[in-house]
């Protein structure tokens, strides 16, 4: 007897749902994957699709590339490479220890601190943190961890040379990475998920009250790749 799809209950169940535990119908399984299914990330059929859109990767909209106004060239992301590795692994460690957070509360942190940092350069200090708890707790965490980063390692001549003024565009390029990786679906983790294979986490990971450790040593800085 063929068995009816767990969710529309019309099509043969064809493969198993981990998000829902019991089998669905390709078409519910590619239409509502992380829409209305919180996939998890070591769902077969998620890292298939996943693996499907890095071979066809999607190209930005005007509206969809934040801060157009700001020039963020290679060489500059390339000279402050170990700041902006410490960034993603930071964020990658918060996503590790808070499992739920999601591709667009971490977009919409990372926008807010990049729009508090713009504020910082004009003289002017605003800031308006994320409305969502998950969201507002990595904007918190960040803001503290990006305000220690220059002393995180004193013996790293990146960070002694990073300036305040330049925390701004490092902020944009993680903005608008995060944008280019995010697959537009309202409960992706692709960024995240991203940062967190790229990043190991350590022993003890970030969560909304604790910050991550930076105890990395210059020599083990994470690669970063640019898009």
């Amino acid at each position: 007897m063929n068995q009816p799809c767990h969710l529309c209950d019309k099509r043969k169940a064809e493969r198993f749902c981990p998000a829902v535990g019991a089998k669905i119908c390709a078409v519910c399984c590619g239409t509502e994957r992380e829409v209305t299914l919180d996939c998890p990330s070591d769902c077969p059929w998620l890292i298939a699709a996943r693996r499907y859109e890095e071979k066809h990767p999607r190209s930005l909209p005007p509206r969809e590339i934040f801060f157009p106004e700001v020039d963020v060239p290679r060489d500059f992301v390339l000279e402050h490479e170990e700041a902006m590795g410490r960034l993603m692994a930071f964020v990658g460690q918060f996503a590790s220890a808070n499992p739920v957070l999601r591709d667009s509360e971490c977009l919409d942190a990372l926008k807010a601190l990049a729009e508090t940092r713009r504020t910082l350069q004009s003289g002017i200090y605003y800031e308006r943190p994320p409305a969502m708890p998950l969201a507002r707790a990595l904007y918190a965490e960040l803001t503290k961890f990006v305000g220690d980063l220059r002393q995180s390692l004193p013996a790293s001549r990146d960070l002694q040379s990073l300036k305040d003024s330049q925390i701004f565009p490092l902020l944009v390029f993680l903005v608008r990475l995060a944008g280019l990786s995010m697959n537009g679906r309202p409960r992706s983790r692709a960024f995240l998920d991203y940062l967190r294979q790229q990043f190991a986490a350590p022993a003890s990971a970030p969560s909304g009250n604790a910050r991550a450790s930076t105890n990395t040593s210059p020599g083990n800085a994470p690669r970063i790749i640019i898009p």
